[in-house]
């Protein structure tokens, strides 16, 4: 097996391949020019956007800076997809990120690892296992995602959790490690803030 091929199929590899490496050069291109557009320029990011991640659904937006490891190409966004400044991918292998989901600014979703023994570390090897978020996730700030992890459907990861296990639907996880601190549930239909009650008649 090629580096590449091993890598896709989630075994160590080496990342200095030159294979590896020019493939990965030739992504971070789009990468750039996305970084590079200024705020009266939206027509010319969303156009970019769309060229540079693995695919990209209806209503998304990221806020530059974006740094992608493969420049986003492994990245893949449902529609209604936010992500505010500093999103940091390491996406050597597919982030799969469903709807309506809300990145807060400086989240890290990090698919690369590397063995724990000195010696295969100091020959450039490492491995890479797949991210999901699933729908309707919200992630506070300084959030780091390490690999392998799904984040169930509606959860909330309170900011600068370091999520490091699968964490389930619908509950409010937060910590280092991220742990499930409570389920979401009928209250939080009716109060937005530690007793502040929801005015949806007022609702625009």
């Amino acid at each position: 097996m090629t580096n590449m091929e091993r890598k896709n199929a989630g075994l160590i590899y080496g990342f200095d391949d030159e294979e590896v490496l020019t493939l990965q050069r030739s992504y971070l291109k789009k990468m750039d020019e996305f970084n590079a557009t200024t705020s009266d320029q939206l027509e010319l990011r969303q156009k970019i956007l769309r060229e540079m991640l693995g695919s990209c659904g209806e209503n998304c937006y990221i806020e530059p800076p974006f740094h992608g490891n493969w420049g986003g190409k492994n990245l893949f966004f449902g529609n209604n997809v936010y992500a505010n400044f500093n999103l940091t991918v390491v996406d050597d292998v597919e982030i799969i990120v469903g709807n309506n989901v809300l990145f807060a600014p400086n989240c890290t979703l990090t698919t690369a690892s590397h063995p724990i023994d000195p010696t295969l570390r100091s020959k450039t090897y490492q491995y890479a296992k797949k991210i999901v978020i699933e729908d309707n996730v919200w992630l506070g700030s300084n959030v780091v995602v390490l690999p392998g992890v799904t984040i169930g459907k509606n959860s909330v990861i309170g900011a600068g959790a370091v999520v490091s296990k699968n964490i389930p639907a619908n509950v409010v996880a937060m910590g280092v490690p991220c742990r499930v601190v409570r389920e979401i549930g009928e209250d939080d239909k009716i109060y937005f803030d530690h007793g502040k009650k929801i005015d949806y008649e007022n609702l625009i």
